[in-house]
């Protein structure tokens, strides 16, 4: 195939490729939207996601070797067989600057040592390995659970309400109306900036186009995992977020139930929110404690919580459910959190390359960052209930 036709190729399989990617991203909004609404996905939306998903890779995957056939010299071959001296002692670039005197700078491309003909380079065959190497998946976060807005100041002032009391109630005609009582505190949130960076050889950048990809999912990856536990776990000094369970209100059984499960311990902390008029809309626990609660089985080996064939989000008691290692393993944390907190978004999630870098330029390094920066604001601590299993049986 020409330069010509495999070009056009490539500008017809990026407009395939934009689609195809607009397509996954409609179909993952109505997912998360069923899920939120239904507690599940249909059979049918999930053929979709997975249809959509393997267009997309497909595609990626022909970009990406059309990309590195573009890449290739066609004097590859020739110059398998030649030494890294010999390539460079024949090549027309050096004979040009030797000609002008040999001043100034000369930037020479040859074959790593490696694959030269000296260095058994005829002996190694290439393997290429298909499709594109698929990163983890983070499961439902808790984001999805609490309310998100936007700010374009460093720091966030609000109102804290710490207790209600309502004292309401029929009067009689000039007698003294009752008195309720409701407390405020002014709080602040400041933003708080979260980021990481790795350095990566220049040549792999460039000679692997898919190498980009993958390093901007694992930072970006990596920043929500970060933020996830400081959502949840920020103790508020130094740099770090003030979290959800460092202001959740302690759990107290609103009643005694005889040998308590795990189970029973959750939908008495809902009960416990719903007293304090704060219905809860999530749980949050470790994948371990989930796991737990799925494997229980009736006396006669039934599921009684799981599906095995099923394909719907993890809920309990009609709520969705969080399952995030950034929970403590005999931890939970029971809820209305759209009504009690907002995360402040100051900057999405940025990936920047850059050889600017100390020594990048003489390594040939490139330094890639990612960062994101947003606050936390907890209005009601009594809408959140944090407690720990550990005290429960079953």
């Amino acid at each position: 195939m020409s330069e010509e036709n495999r070009e056009q190729e490539l500008a017809t399989l990026a407009a395939d490729l934009k689609k195809a990617a607009d397509e996954t991203k409609k179909v993952a909004e109505q997912t998360n939207t069923e899920i939120k609404n239904l507690g599940k996905v249909n059979e049918e939306t999930k053929a979709k996601a997975d249809e959509a998903l393997a267009k997309q890779n497909d595609l990626a995957a022909r970009m990406a070797e059309i990309e590195q056939k573009m890449a290739r010299d066609p004097g590859d071959d020739d110059r398998k067989s030649k030494s890294i001296g010999e390539q460079v002692a024949e090549s027309e670039e050096l004979k040009e600057f030797a000609a002008k005197g040999a001043r100034g700078n000369l930037r020479l491309q040859v074959k790593d040592i490696t694959s030269a003909a000296s260095s058994a380079g005829e002996l190694i065959q290439e393997q290429r390995l298909p499709g594109v190497m698929m990163l983890p998946q983070y499961p439902r976060r808790i984001r999805s659970l609490l309310n998100v807005g936007r700010t374009t100041t460093n720091m966030i002032e609000y109102v804290k309400e710490l207790g209600f009391t309502n004292s309401a109630a029929v009067v009689s005609e000039g007698v003294e109306k009752p008195e309720s009582e409701i407390t405020f505190e002014t709080d602040t949130a400041p933003i708080r900036t979260i980021a990481h960076w790795i350095h990566v050889a220049r040549q792999a950048m460039d000679d692997a186009p898919q190498i980009a990809g993958i390093i901007d999912g694992r930072l970006r990856f990596g920043l929500d995992a970060a933020e996830e536990e400081e959502i949840l776990n920020g103790d508020g000094t130094g740099q770090h977020v003030e979290g959800l369970i460092t202001q959740a209100t302690d759990y107290s059984a609103p009643i005694t139930i005889s040998g308590a499960t795990t189970i029973d311990t959750l939908r008495l902390a809902m009960l416990q929110a719903s007293l304090a008029l704060f219905p809860a809309n999530g749980i949050v626990i470790h994948p371990t404690e989930w796991a737990r609660i799925e494997l229980t089985k009736t006396s006669d080996g039934a599921y009684l919580f799981a599906n095995p064939q099923g394909v719907a989000g993890p809920t309990l008691w009609g709520l969705p459910v969080v399952a995030t290692q950034a929970m403590s393993g005999d931890d939970f944390l029971v809820g209305a959190f759209n009504m009690a907190a907002t995360i402040w978004d100051r900057m999405d999630t940025e990936v920047l390359i850059s050889s600017e870098d100390r020594d990048n330029f003489v390594k040939n390094m490139l330094t890639v960052r990612a960062e994101k920066r947003l606050g936390l604001a907890v209005y009601r601590p009594e809408a959140l209930i944090y407690g720990d299993f550990g005290t429960v049986s079953g």
